[in-house]
């Protein structure tokens, strides 16, 4: 926000005294950063930066008022003429709960006046090109001191009554930039019985602005609902000065002053007449008190603090302030909507007595980091995996469009992960699977000529319940393209299911989902990241204990078909030794494959390496030929002998 020198001394007179360099660093230490400092036509100007919550500070007289409070002065009185408010002599209709109070009047304008020469200077200061029309300017250079936005329509254009409320489907406004706008119900604006007007703390309409010819101004001071105006000049890309304050949150209180002094100012410059003054609705009522609970301010603040300082600070931010035991009983002003809790209090206490007075303390030593978490790390050796694998991991946003997530929803229902605000219809719905997102920068990567391609991404998808988005973490795969190739002894093939099926087999998947083919050649693969195992992430290896008595190891010479299963055998024998032997039994497996024409037609030998050893004795020659025997009679069940 742009900030004029002088015209924030006429608000708070000590300034005068201070130099540009000093102003720049208490704005600094208040929270109010002065990016730069310009001089325009002999005026010094500050260029200012205000957090999106100070709405109240979007004006010379906030920022005085502020810094008011921090060098305990006093700021100049406001020099406000209330006006004489009666019967309404045209209607005004608030049927929407968005537009609590609208204070208005009615004026003939003089006609042989002009906006005044320090106004045009003012305004030029702030940006703003004069019009020459005082009741635009007057209402332009009101925002900029006091920041309550007002606006005034010809009246002779007006037809009916002024009506607050939201707009129908179909209307259409044009504004005062020309532009021809399709509204919406969620539109709040200002019309008269032919249709809308204004978009109500937005911009006027241009069928009703004030000209050179206008003989009756309505003028317009109100307040919006901070939430409507906001989703309004973000719906229709429209960010005007009103936007900007009313859409922060603008005073409500100030509503019929900045009408009375928009009217005295048509008054003084062009000699205008009142003919009526009257308020629609009323203001809201007044905040309620706050407990400031001194635990909490020294809790805040990191020493002990006086409540009666603390009072005192409060105090000359405007705010009512009582003592109780051990506690602060606050009422915020109304131009601080951003003050609810108690510690937005403590804060302002903090601010305004000098955050450079607060001690510094080393925090204190907690000892050794936490553990990293059993799911952080599984996603990460899942992800080093996949890359030893060849995959590339990606990471896309979790927000996609409604056309993109219907085909992978699968009865998850869109209406439960449907954002309320997005920021376009693509960005609308929480993502019910990772796999429209893979296929877009597969194939893109496709596109650009990619011959193989491997991609996985480890991140949430959400499903829709009855107490909202539930999140669960997966970890989707995608293999498009050719494998094979690089040189004459491995064959080009296309990727096939059994390929990805192998990867998650790999990561230990038991009952891994079926593969889909998201488009020809695009396959893909998806699981949550729970159903494969932990994967123990320790550095040096747990300790299994070791006998110390020796270890006994038979091999025995089978005769087999050539069409056995070795797993088949592997596996009946294992099963029979741990059922004989138990701990004892420690392996089983073939050591030696022999095939000659010497052997019987159709069979081959294969060599048995069987190894036991136990962990509290030497074993005997007789239970070890116990084992032997069992382990045979498990192959001679599958159709295996004993080679002579």
């Amino acid at each position: 926000m742009l900030i004029e020198r002088r015209a924030l001394q006429v608000e708070l007179p000590v300034l005068s005294g201070m130099g540009t360099v000093e102003l720049s660093e208490t704005l600094a230490s208040l929270g109010f950063p002065v990016d730069a400092v310009e001089s325009k036509d002999d005026q010094t100007v500050l260029e200012v930066d205000i957090t999106a919550n100070r709405g109240d500070a979007l004006s010379h007289r906030g920022m005085a008022r502020d810094l008011a409070a921090r060098l305990n002065s006093e700021l100049a009185p406001l020099f406000h003429v209330p006006l004489q408010e009666g019967a309404a002599l045209f209607p005004v209709r608030l049927e929407s709960e968005a537009c609590p109070c609208y204070a208005t009047a009615l004026l003939d304008l003089g006609g042989h006046g002009s906006t005044p020469k320090e106004v045009v200077a003012f305004l030029s200061s702030m940006g703003s090109t004069a019009k020459h029309l005082p009741a635009v300017d007057a209402s332009n250079e009101l925002l900029h001191r006091y920041g309550h936005p007002t606006h005034a329509f010809d009246f002779d254009t007006l037809q009916g009554a002024v009506i607050v409320r939201w707009a129908k489907a179909g209307e259409t406004l044009r504004t005062l930039d020309g532009v021809d706008r399709k509204l919406t119900g969620e539109d709040l604006v200002i019309a008269d019985e032919r249709g809308p007007i204004a978009l109500a703390g937005v911009m006027g309409g241009d069928a009703t602005k004030v000209t050179a010819g206008s003989k009756r101004v309505l003028l317009e001071s109100a307040y919006f609902d901070p939430r409507v105006v906001r989703r309004m000049a973000h719906r229709h890309g429209l960010h005007s000065d009103a936007s900007h304050r009313f859409g922060r949150g603008a005073d409500p209180a100030m509503a019929p002053v900045a009408r009375d002094l928009l009217a005295a100012r048509l008054q003084a410059w062009e000699g205008a007449v009142l003919k009526g003054a009257w308020l629609a609705g009323a203001l809201p009522a007044a905040p309620q008190p706050v407990s400031l609970r001194g635990a909490t301010l020294n809790r805040i603040a990191g020493e002990t603090l006086d409540l009666g300082e603390a009072k005192a600070l409060l105090t000359r931010l405007g705010c009512q302030v009582e003592i109780r035991e051990n506690a602060l009983e606050v009422r915020r002003p109304s131009w601080r909507h951003d003050l609810s809790l108690e510690e937005d209090f403590a804060e302002e206490v903090l601010r305004l007595r000098g955050f450079d007075l607060i001690p510094s303390a080393l925090p204190p030593l907690e000892g050794s980091p936490l553990p990293l978490s059993a799911s952080y790390l599984q996603a990460r050796n899942v992800a080093r995996r996949l890359a030893h694998a060849g995959f590339h991991q990606t990471v896309t946003l979790g927000f996609i469009s409604p056309e993109a997530d219907a085909p992978f929803a699968e009865g998850n229902a869109a209406e439960g992960r449907t954002l309320g605000n997005p920021l376009g219809r693509e960005y609308s719905v929480m993502r019910a699977s990772l796999l429209p997102s893979l296929q877009a920068v597969a194939e893109a990567n496709v596109r650009q000529g990619a011959r193989e391609v491997k991609l996985f991404e480890i991140g949430p998808a959400y499903r829709s319940t009855s107490q909202g988005p539930q999140e669960e973490p997966v970890v989707a795969l995608l293999w498009a393209g050719q494998v094979g190739g690089e040189d004459f002894l491995t064959k080009a093939r296309p990727v096939q299911a059994a390929d990805l099926l192998g990867v998650a087999k790999d990561l230990g998947a038991a009952n891994p989902n079926p593969v889909k083919e998201l488009a020809p050649g695009l396959l893909a693969l998806e699981m949550p990241l729970a159903a494969l195992p932990q994967i123990e992430d320790r550095i040096i290896p747990r300790f299994a204990p070791f006998s110390r008595f020796p270890a006994v190891e038979r091999d025995l010479s089978l005769l087999v078909d050539l069409d056995q299963s070795y797993g088949a055998l592997v596996e009946a024998t294992e099963k029979a030794l741990r059922e004989a032997a138990g701990a004892v039994f420690q392996s089983v497996g073939c050591v030696d494959v022999f095939r000659h024409k010497s052997l019987p037609t159709g069979r081959q030998a294969w060599l048995l390496r069987l190894r036991f050893q136990a962990m509290d004795r030497t074993l005997t020659s007789e239970e070890v030929d116990g084992w032997v025997r069992q382990a045979l009679e498990a192959a001679q069940g599958l159709g295996a002998e004993l080679r002579a």
